[in-house]
């Protein structure tokens, strides 16, 4: 696809105009930021220091865990909620619905907390 002499000008000038937009210091020079230490310090050595990195990343994925677990539980309430509506459920099989979720969303952070606490 070519681009016409115009679309190349305009181009250049948004782009132009969109890096002059920028603050003066997104083109700063200086001392880059330094890494942070693991949740449970730095460590005597190497390894530990990666164990402890280690233990940051499993932390990770368990609150990713927990928070699908949430989003699952909410998404079907919500379904169920919507079938009150077309008359295919009630409103017992929806207080079923939430309080099993609850129920299942405690029984899952318990058990990430468990997991976690083994680390």
């Amino acid at each position: 696809m070519r681009l016409s002499p115009l679309t190349k000008k305009m181009t250049a000038l948004i782009a132009f105009l969109l890096c002059d937009a920028l603050p003066s210091s997104a083109f700063a020079v200086g001392k880059l930021p330094t890494m942070e230490d693991p949740s449970r310090g730095a460590g005597k050595g190497i390894v530990q220091t990666l164990q402890n990195h280690a233990y940051d990343i499993v932390m990770l994925v368990a609150l990713v865990v927990v928070s699908s677990m949430f989003i699952g539980i909410c998404y079907h309430s919500y379904i169920r909620f919507a079938e009150i509506h077309t008359g295919k459920s009630t409103w017992g099989q929806f207080g079923l619905s939430v309080s099993a979720g609850a129920v299942l969303l405690v029984v899952g952070i318990w058990l990430l907390t468990k997991a976690t606490s083994i680390l």
